[in-house]
């Protein structure tokens, strides 16, 4: 949206998207209008198609399309019953019957490659992309320069004192939860300095449903001090938790690149060796920016990697890369942090 605004300053910019992040969007300067294709109540898509006929008498035409989440089915539907002039990334053909081709230009046609993630796609791309992260994609994908000023993601304060560090420990995919031993550990040598910690996320019932937490979370709340705070924001008010917080320390999950984007001193803990193949697809997906940093798995493990992380949890006899993440990199980080 930020290329987008810089490439077209006088351009209407409507944004259809997820009602989980609609705070950040509606406190953006780039867009002039939004709306939530997600909601799932009864009645949504008849107040769907409202809305989208509403705002097409108001505004006209769209001239352009641009869908960054083309995988989706219903974005697809979305795409082509808006009737764009021209669309970037997936939509459906004219009568509805099937994908529209992606185009010959590999700004289109990377979409149709299976490995985004690997050193050997930019050597497929050479000259076109410069890294494979999924922001410089995206803005390729419609054409558009990254803009070279990192985002200014907007926050709120989240009403409560937050702790010197915040940490999230669950992620939707297994395969990158690091085990309980190693966060007791950590946990134990902030209690020993007397540096507070405290744990975000969703309400501890979908953290048990969607995030693989399991007892992890209990565990840790019942053995160490550390400070519940699951459930007690939305996500602008974490990005206000996060700015207020001296350190984050998360997972490969959304808390990390809130974290990141609010330029928080932060640490991913990720499965991933010094040249970065593990659990996570860190070239696509880590934070581009000067204040996060990772840690190094000791272990190479590339069995995620040869599925193209479409796999939920580990796929070997042992979680050898997460398990190889020791405790001293996380503490040794937070010592030169919090210094």
């Amino acid at each position: 949206m930020q290329a987008l605004r810089q490439r077209f300053p006088l351009a209407r910019i409507d944004f259809w998207g997820s009602e989980l992040t609609a705070d950040f969007e509606r406190a953006l300067e780039p867009i002039n209008w939004r709306t939530s294709w997600d909601q799932s109540d009864a009645g949504h898509f008849q107040r769907l198609a409202a809305r989208a006929e509403a705002r097409l008498r108001e505004a006209g035409p769209l001239d352009l399309l641009i869908n960054c989440d083309g995988f989706n089915p219903l974005t697809q539907v979305l795409a082509s019953w808006l009737r764009p002039r021209y669309v970037a990334g997936a939509a459906l053909t004219a009568n509805g019957r099937g994908p529209l081709p992606w185009g010959e230009h590999p700004y289109q046609r990377f979409l149709n490659d299976p490995d985004w993630d690997s050193p050997a796609f930019l050597a497929r791309y050479e000259g076109l992309f410069r890294t494979n992260s999924i922001a410089e994609l995206l803005c390729r994908l419609a054409f558009l320069e990254p803009p070279a000023e990192p985002i200014a993601l907007p926050s709120r304060d989240p009403g409560f004192p937050v702790p010197d560090v915040l940490i999230h420990a669950t992620t939707t995919r297994a395969a990158k939860i690091w085990p309980l031993p190693g966060w007791v550990d950590v946990l134990r040598w902030c209690e020993r300095r007397g540096v507070s910690v405290g744990l975000v996320g969703s309400p501890p019932r979908r953290q048990r449903e969607e995030y693989h937490a399991g007892d992890l979370e209990e565990d840790l709340l019942a053995q160490t001090q550390l400070i519940d705070l699951r459930g007690q924001t939305t996500l602008i008010e974490l990005a206000g938790a996060c700015r207020q917080a001296r350190a984050v320390v998360s997972v490969d999950a959304g808390p990390l690149h809130i974290a990141a984007a609010v330029g928080t001193p932060t640490l991913a803990v990720v499965g991933n060796d010094a040249d970065g193949v593990g659990a996570s697809p860190i070239r696509l997906w880590l934070p581009r920016s000067a204040n996060c940093e990772r840690t190094i798995a000791t272990a190479t493990c590339d069995g995620c990697d040869a599925l193209r992380f479409r796999n939920d949890g580990c796929v070997k006899d042992t979680h050898l890369c997460m398990e190889s993440v020791q405790p001293a990199q996380i503490t040794d980080w937070l010592d030169r942090t919090l210094a």
